[in-house]
């Protein structure tokens, strides 16, 4: 019973640290780079030190040989992975300095159908009807918010789409590489870090300076700014740990209700703390962004069911595919699954 009860309680801290630190870091990044507040306009090299404390923090179980031994991944892959992560981080927290907060979370949203339609075209995955449904609905009230909010600027815009189209891309290539090298995503997190924080420190300044004609080496940084820089890099090592705890910890729904507590949270402490109008069609667009991912992650674990009990059988691939395609142009109903073929 307090064997129980103990893990009851690791488990809701770890769930509060992710929820924490990842609302926390937004407003965070916001507070420093925002020019009501801290106007620290350098986003990517901002990004460096994020990935710079990141390294260290992972380099220690290392150093005390706590850490197993890592897969070997291609000098090559990690490169190119690094470079596709870096314009996903970068473009995200440029998006968060020109965009409200608001449209850049529920711009957020936008990742996971983006990442089905990559999947459609470039591997040639199918889906259920339930869930192209749902992508619709999500764009509907993305696209929403983007009409109807006035402060959307084209370059804010711009990075936004650039940033959703990177880190959807970078997503797929973290479940390819866990498929092809058999790596964990905290494992992955660790070796591309180094590489990420030298080349965003080294080239980050003249980055910002093209985007913003603003010289880093003449920023005044108050005690403010540094305390809070010093925070936003704090809050990404936990967010980035207690992510890769959570997926451990928690099944795909319990991490889908997670991810979407915090958009509710960093939308509410959004609108308290930076974006003081709001008007009903802008509401009306972020609730149907939120219902249409709440409706996508239920889509999402319903086909995955599905699968699960596909593979269990000895249908062959073309069975399972059809099965899929029906799926497609109806609701699943009275399916035979194939029984297990009896060898003589």
């Amino acid at each position: 019973m307090a064997e129980r009860k103990s893990g009851a309680v690791s488990d809701a801290g770890v769930w509060a640290m992710n929820i924490i630190s990842s609302v926390g870091i937004i407003m965070a990044n916001k507070q420093v780079m925002s020019p009501a507040g801290y106007a620290f306009s350098f986003a990517t090299f901002l990004t460096g030190l994020h990935f710079l404390v990141t390294s260290l923090v992972g380099y220690v179980p290392k150093a005390l040989g706590i850490s197993s031994s890592s897969q070997n991944v291609p000098l090559q892959d990690l490169i190119f992975f690094s470079i596709v992560a870096n314009v996903s981080i970068t473009a995200m927290n440029l998006s968060l300095m020109l965009n409200t907060v608001g449209f850049y979370q529920i711009a957020k949203l936008s990742i996971a159908p983006v990442v089905c339609v990559m999947e459609m075209i470039f591997r040639d995955k199918h889906f259920s009807r339930e869930v192209k449904m749902s992508v619709v609905i999500v764009v509907l009230g993305v696209g929403i918010c983007t009409v109807t909010d006035v402060r959307v600027n084209a370059q804010g815009f711009i990075c936004a789409c650039v940033a959703v189209a990177a880190t959807a891309w970078q997503q797929i290539r973290i479940e390819y590489f866990q498929e092809k090298y058999s790596i964990s995503s905290f494992e992955l997190l660790s070796k591309t870090a180094p590489i990420q924080a030298i080349s965003l420190l080294i080239f980050g300044p003249f980055s910002d300076y093209y985007l913003n004609h603003a010289n880093l080496l003449n920023y005044k940084a108050s005690v403010g700014a540094v305390l809070f820089i010093l925070l936003s890099c704090t809050l990404a090592v936990f967010c980035n740990v207690s992510q890769y705890m959570c997926i451990g910890r928690f099944s795909a729904v319990s991490f889908q209700v997670l991810g979407h507590m915090k958009t509710v949270c960093v939308l509410i402490l959004g609108w308290v703390l930076f974006d003081s109008q709001l008007t009903f069609k802008n509401i009306l667009g972020m609730a149907m962004a939120v219902i249409g991912m709440v409706l996508y992650s239920w889509a999402r674990h319903l086909e995955k069911q599905v699968k699960e009990s596909v593979t269990k059988t000895s249908m062959t691939e073309e069975e399972i595919r059809l099965l899929m395609e029906s799926m497609e142009s109806g609701p699943l109903k009275d399916v035979e699954l194939a029984q297990p073929k009896v060898q003589p």
